[in-house]
């Protein structure tokens, strides 16, 4: 057996463990879309991926593969990586993201990640005064992940996130932790390649605070005791597990370049889904790129994505300045975002 059969045998052994280790996520159906924990956890982000569908999850790199594949970490072109990513989010949300990639010498590379969605504004309302109680509510939902991965061979990447997930709304909220894995492949037929992520495994959200508290004097208590303080319990909610498997072609390779992705994503708390996407890069500088997402799921009101991208050197540094777009069926505009990378 020759040493690149033995590897593409490897390979598809590794994508046959991840599959039955994430068969859990093979059980969504519409009917369980909403039923899950931190939905925000599934909200892309990264201006370059996003326009893609986040269908490059075979062949993404560097920093920008924290949230979507953390393998492709292990390839990043440059020691240190920075990227910045804001977008206006439906309904005036705002979702802000900062990651950070270094290199740590033959050990592979770290990476480091910051998701914040800012629900805005809200008039809390009570059973009391359905028209408001006077006071503002700014619910916050924040991921904090932390990513390892190195190359294993010349053409295999592995990679894992552990992230540490909060949500808060008033003075209840929940934090918990999820893993993410991820495989990246270099068939070095054609520059085919596969990748296959697990993402947000992990415990169970459950909420409590101080306003699940409740002062109250119990009906078996004598009449002339001090009241008693109970805090109500929550049933738990499920991550919203996940499975893809993916593939990057390269059509054209050169100054200018195209390459076309695909990637199948089986989820725990929503139908399944297809991605694909295709990027034109011109003289390996300007860059246009166009997703979309197929699914069968009559509530998604996500479709068409599409984006651009420039290269501009700074001395011995570069900065990349990415634009992208989600069309968005019902009721709201396009989401827009916008990212900066610089690589030093």
């Amino acid at each position: 057996m020759n040493d690149r059969l033995r590897k593409a045998l490897a390979a598809l052994a590794a994508l046959a463990a991840l599959a039955l280790l994430a068969g859990p996520a093979w059980a969504g159906t519409e009917e369980r879309l909403g039923t899950g924990g931190n939905s925000a956890a599934r909200i892309m982000v990264g201006a370059r991926s996003v326009a893609l569908a986040y269908s490059d999850l075979a062949s993404v790199t560097g920093v920008e593969s924290l949230f979507g594949n953390p393998a492709g970490l292990a390839s990043g072109t440059s020691n240190t990586e920075v990227l910045f990513s804001h977008a206006n989010y439906i309904a005036d949300m705002n979702l802000n993201y900062v990651a950070l990639a270094q290199t740590v010498g033959t050990l592979g590379r770290v990476g480091l990640n910051v998701k914040v969605l800012s629900i805005g504004d809200i008039i809390r309302t009570t059973e009391d005064a359905p028209d408001g109680t006077g006071d503002i509510i700014q619910p916050t939902f924040t991921t904090l992940g932390l990513s390892y991965a190195r190359s294993l061979t010349d053409r295999v990447n592995f990679g894992g996130s552990v992230k540490l997930v909060s949500e808060k709304v008033m003075s209840t909220g929940a934090t918990n932790v999820s893993f993410d894995f991820g495989f990246q492949y270099d068939t070095s037929v054609r520059g085919i390649r596969l990748g296959a992520t697990m993402q947000n495994f992990g415990g169970a959200q459950h909420f409590s605070g101080e306003d699940m508290d409740r002062n109250i004097l119990l009906p078996e208590d004598d009449p002339q005791a001090a009241n008693r303080t109970l805090s109500l319990s929550t049933s738990t909610a499920e991550l919203p597990s996940l499975f893809s498997g993916s593939v990057s072609y390269p059509v054209i390779v050169g100054q200018n370049a195209l390459t076309v992705h695909g990637v199948y994503q089986s989820n725990s708390f929503n139908v399944d889904e297809f991605r694909f996407g295709g990027e034109y890069v011109y003289r390996k500088q300007f860059a246009l790129r166009l997703g979309y997402k197929a699914t069968s799921s009559s509530s998604d009101i996500f479709g068409l994505t599409y984006g651009l991208g420039v290269q501009i050197p700074l001395g011995n540094a570069k900065m990349d300045v990415d634009y992208a777009g989600q069309s968005v069926s019902d009721f709201f505009n396009d989401v827009q975002h916008l990212g900066l990378t610089f690589r030093f």
